[in-house]
């Protein structure tokens, strides 16, 4: 195992011996397995160089990286070891200050005959901050002196990666997995919003803590798609109790989305009274939504900049009745993002979308009723609702002035 401190600042030279500069960086992959992606080389001209960590050669007392080595962006879901997790505070979900990373651990792995750096873990402990001051022998060897290690170890001064969230590190924090008992003091709309940034076996995990009524507001915050997906994993008279205890119109949206049969097994355990108000609102759905869908919408990558995005509103918007909202598509063409006009205007023009447009996405089906369509747009102050399908793909979007339209119509 090695340590960030002992890296960072080291020459980089090519493998004709040129010096490219010094390292500053490395950047990781945030992530269950946060595999080390990129280097970050900081010039004689002070201008910072981005190149992939499999161009390095060696890594011993100096870097050496191919000739024909080329410098490389951001993607997303990387973050930088420096600038994100280095003498950043450790909170608990709370947000209460605990201590502030020292240093960060690298686990090398040769695979295949190829080297690899993954994060380990963070050092919170005094010897973090001795080590890059090059004291870290003194200072071990002052510890014993002092008998001083016996209080160390009334608590751990090195936390490995399995005990840290990475779901805040882009806002300049580290999430300790701990202090989970202090989670009903959070309200349940923030903490839907903090469990939409990780995996679904994270949020079953953290829902099994609360008692039935917290993890019931939890979820009916949550979106569309982390509801339904916890409704599959959950046997059905547990689904029922959580349908039974949201809102009509919210149970409704996600019941539409199971498979048939999943759902009819979860309404038998729906009692009498609640069951009628349900399949009420689910025969709304046998009306398809599809005659209020526009495909005037824009996407865009979320590795496009500011600038890229505007000059394709330009391009391909002309034409358009109105834009409000740009929506943000990954590489297997599945919603990811939405940004909102104002927000797009207002960043840097060289800024990537990823870094910040919203994942909390408001979605609707063509099997959505109208009725629950304009409800939605109504609480959460949307002018257009994306509509996808089970694969998360676009189909298309309605405004509210066209499922308006056609439901006077229907009148």
């Amino acid at each position: 195992m090695i340590y960030f401190s002992e890296i960072k600042g080291k020459k980089v030279v090519t493998e004709d011996k040129i010096e490219v500069g010094r390292l500053e960086d490395f950047i990781f992959l945030a992530s269950v397995n946060p595999k080390v992606t990129k280097i970050v080389i900081r010039n004689k001209q002070k201008k910072d160089l981005i190149i992939f960590f499999n161009d390095i050669k060696k890594l011993n007392n100096k870097i050496t990286i191919g000739k024909a080595f080329n410098t490389v962006d951001l993607d997303e879901n990387e973050l930088y070891i420096g600038k994100n997790l280095l003498d950043k505070q450790i909170i608990d979900l709370v947000g209460d200050k605990i201590i502030r990373v020292n240093d960060v651990a690298l686990q090398e792995r040769t695979l295949l005959n190829k080297f690899e750096l993954y994060v380990a873990g963070v050092d919170i402990g005094l010897l973090g901050i001795l080590r890059w001051l090059r004291l870290d022998k003194i200072g071990l060897s002052f510890y014993k002196i002092l008998n001083i290690v016996l209080k160390l170890k009334k608590g751990p001064k090195f936390l490995s990666w399995a005990d840290i969230q990475p779901l805040e590190l882009a806002r300049g924090k580290v999430v300790l997995k701990k202090e989970e008992k202090k989670l009903e003091r959070i309200r349940p709309e923030d903490l839907a919003n903090y469990l939409e940034k990780t995996n679904i076996a994270n949020v079953k995990r953290i829902l099994r803590i609360l008692d039935e009524k917290t993890s019931t507001e939890v979820i009916g915050n949550l979106n569309i798609n982390y509801q339904s997906s916890l409704i599959q994993h959950f046997k059905p008279e547990k689904s029922a109790k959580i349908i039974s205890l949201l809102d009509p119109v919210e149970a409704v949206d996600i019941l539409l989305v199971l498979p048939r049969r999943k759902r009819e097994q979860i309404m038998e355990f729906v009692v009498k009274e609640k069951k009628l108000q349900l399949e009420e609102l689910i025969n709304f759905s046998k009306t398809a939504i599809g005659d209020a869908l526009t495909t005037e919408y824009l996407t865009a990558s979320s590795n496009m900049t500011v600038r890229e995005v505007i000059n394709k509103i330009k391009k391909e918007t002309a034409e358009f009745y109105q834009i409000d909202y740009v929506y943000i598509l990954n590489e297997k063409q599945e919603l990811i993002g939405v940004v909102n006009l104002h927000e797009l205007i207002m960043q840097d023009l060289d800024t990537q979308i990823f870094k910040f447009m919203s994942h909390d996405i408001i979605v609707i089906h063509l099997t959505t009723p109208e009725e629950i369509a304009i409800k939605k747009m109504l609480k959460y102050k949307l002018y257009a609702l994306p509509v996808i399908d089970k694969e998360k793909r676009l189909l298309g979007i309605v405004t509210f002035d066209n499922i308006a339209d056609f439901l006077c119509h229907k009148v």
